[in-house]
């Protein structure tokens, strides 16, 4: 077809009526084939600057929220918060999960930006050349969570702060080899800078050797690594990037005999409400994700208001001790 389509065309080329594709920009409910159809030749024909500027004169009143996963204690604490901020300030959320992959990640920014969403919180699993590009050309404002954005407005947590809290925690009392259990460098966040902290909080306090093993967020993972780990030797302390992979290590040492607080330490990231229900109870740090997605949904509105906000706020983190570490003698 030469030249730009119109809506009329959308509507004749989906089979739909010219209404339908106009629900479809507005956020309004349309069958999710019929959904996937316009958005097929939205992309097909680069449709999109007639209808950005029509629909941008008014707002919707809904924020777009794209999160890696669902299935996860600190992201249900982080989009919980970041539902009650905007109820009360009469939003509603419209929330994309991205099952921890990048490629989902950008077509579910891209899919909000087409819907005409009055914003969008971007909690990421890293930022990428097209991330970054999608962005900054994005016509409606974007605050990214839990990673830090320098060209942009970010929120985040002090992963490397808290990494090096505990690595000197750890490396004041273990006596032994320590094992770390993280994430594919991949994450930027948990994998670089968190790792980086621990490492720097070890060596601070000269600890012994580190071994380190890396995978996914899964408690399968945890179990993987844990195994790893201990198949090398024994180990005095082993810190995990969460308290889910922690699971998998108590598991390990269960298997072999072992037990957390009395032969091996072993620490996490999160303070899930199950790490109190652990035998013994996990030592780790919680961070205030709560804090997270009431900030990060504030500085948003404060953007579609055209107010100024800072370019980086950071969310504190704190010390829950359990009973998994071996007292000092």
């Amino acid at each position: 077809m030469a030249g730009k389509i119109t809506m009329d065309d959308i509507a004749r080329m989906a089979g739909v009526t010219k209404s339908t594709v106009s629900r479809y920009f507005n956020g309004g409910s349309v069958k999710e084939s019929t959904r996937e159809r316009i958005q097929e030749i939205i992309e097909e024909y680069n449709y999109e600057p007639n209808a950005f500027a029509r629909l941008k004169a008014r707002e919707s009143n809904v924020i777009g929220v794209v999160v890696p996963t669902l299935n996860s204690k600190i992201t249900s604490r982080v989009v919980t918060s970041i539902g009650r901020y905007l109820r009360d300030q009469g939003y509603e959320t419209l929330i994309k999960d991205s099952d921890h992959s990048t490629e989902l990640e950008l077509k579910n920014l891209q899919r909000l930006i087409t819907l005409n969403v009055d914003g969008i919180l971007f909690s990421a699993i890293n930022i990428t050349e097209e991330h970054r590009s999608l962005i900054q050309n994005s016509p409606i404002p974007v605050v990214v969570l839990a990673q830090d954005y320098p060209q942009g407005i970010c929120v985040v947590y002090d992963d490397y702060g808290a990494g090096r809290t505990m690595g000197e925690y750890i490396g004041s009392r273990s006596r032994g080899p320590v094992g770390y259990m993280g994430v594919e460098e991949s994450d930027e966040a948990v994998g670089v800078t968190r790792k980086q902290g621990v490492l720097d909080g070890l060596k601070k306090c000269s600890a012994a050797e580190v071994i380190l093993a890396a995978g996914d967020y899964s408690y399968e993972s945890g179990v993987r690594m844990a195994r790893e780990l201990l198949d090398q030797g024994p180990l005095g302390a082993i810190i995990c990037a969460t308290d889910r992979l922690a699971f998998g290590a108590y598991r390990v040492l269960e298997e072999r005999g072992l037990q957390a607080g009395k032969d091996v330490s072993v620490v996490g990231f999160g303070g899930y409400d199950e790490s109190t229900l652990l035998k013994p109870p996990l030592t780790t740090l919680q961070f205030d994700s709560y804090g997270l997605g009431y900030l990060g949904a504030e500085t948003l509105l404060k953007r579609t208001r055209g107010e100024p906000v800072p370019k980086k706020q950071i969310v504190d983190f704190h010390m829950i001790e359990g009973n998994s570490v071996i007292k000092e003698k």
